[in-house]
């Protein structure tokens, strides 16, 4: 069985159910989506780090309704380019 493809939407409220965040902004068809995350959790983090909470607060939804997410992954001083 196939499930409803997600929309931006609630891949967006998917990411802030699961991770405090100061900003997030999703854009996609469907399968592939591009999103934006400002977070205070991302501090002294890695890239790879930030992504994988993400992931996480993104859970199985990864792997059974969202194909791909490209992401940028930002502190709240990074979003405002200090």
């Amino acid at each position: 069985m196939n499930l409803p493809l997600p929309t931006p939407e609630q891949v967006r409220q998917y990411i802030v159910d699961g991770l405090a965040c100061d900003h997030v902004d999703v854009q996609g068809d469907g399968q592939h989506f591009e999103a934006v995350i400002v977070s205070s959790a991302f501090e002294g983090k890695r890239p790879v780090a930030r992504h994988q909470l993400v992931y996480a607060a993104l859970g199985e939804r990864m792997r059974a309704e969202i194909h791909a997410l490209s992401m940028r992954t930002l502190t709240p001083q990074e979003y405002k380019g200090n």
